[in-house]
């Protein structure tokens, strides 16, 4: 796969920056070697043989007195390892349901074996959108009810609204889906990412929640963006070989 292998390898000299030819092939291989376990993990999960995921989680106290309140939560995440089911992990002390919201697979068999087996090992609710805006009408519910949407913000397929950023010292953009939710509901943004440690063993780190006002200027909402994106970076600087980010 030798697209492949340079795309990730130019996705690590973004993260961590360029190093020897060598030191490169190793975090190539490392790369995919984490996303084979973590997707192995979540096939198994559900099975009499699977066990419960062990996760440390970063926090303050300003995360869980979030979690605590009756409102809805918005979670910024990637994808990185074990993205699936840190949000559950996070909600479930809390009682607060959970709902990932993805792309659709290209592939309708492989859509309902992966979304069975999310469902089935982390408690969460599989929603798939595309371009249609009224898909947007159940998130809206969800966290008016008090639940948590997870929305990953490290890729902006084709036809989707975005919001221009800096990323690892590069011009991107970041969907702004979770922004006019954020904005339309009251709901806070956490950025959570979460690194693979071991067999079922989750580091997930969550950062300073970013509040979108309902009236929120243009240019705040382009903080809140920035915001969003400088916590994804630096996660992404500590944990390059984590980021499975590969698909354009």
């Amino acid at each position: 796969m030798p697209r492949l292998r340079r795309r990730i390898s130019g996705q690590l000299a973004l993260a961590r920056g360029r190093v020897g030819v060598l030191r490169d092939a190793v975090d190539v291989v490392a790369t995919f070697a984490n996303f084979a376990s973590c997707i192995t993990e979540v096939l198994s999960a559900g099975s009499k043989n699977a066990l419960p995921p062990h996760a440390t989680v970063h926090r303050d106290s300003r995360v869980d007195d979030l979690l605590s309140t009756l409102g809805g939560v918005i979670f910024a995440t990637a994808h990185t390892a074990g993205w699936e089911g840190l949000g559950a992990l996070l909600a479930r002390d809390h009682t607060k349901p959970v709902m990932i919201v993805m792309q659709r697979e290209r592939d309708d068999g492989a859509r309902e074996v992966q979304d069975a087996m999310r469902e089935a090992g982390g408690g969460v609710q599989i929603l798939h959108v595309g371009s249609d805006p009224l898909a947007s009408l159940p998130l809206v519910r969800h966290l008016r009810q008090g639940g948590v949407v997870a929305v990953q913000i490290d890729r902006l397929p084709s036809g989707m609204a975005g919001r221009s950023v800096r990323l690892l010292g590069q011009s991107g953009a970041i969907p702004e889906g979770p922004l006019r939710l954020a904005q339309l509901t009251g709901a806070p943004i956490i950025p959570v990412f979460s690194a693979r440690t071991g067999h079922r063993r989750y580091e997930v780190y969550v950062d300073e929640p970013v509040v979108v006002a309902r009236r929120a200027e243009p240019s705040e909402v382009d903080a809140a963006a920035q915001r969003l994106a400088d916590s994804l970076g630096k996660f992404l600087t500590a944990h390059p070989t984590h980021w499975f980010a590969f698909n354009d």
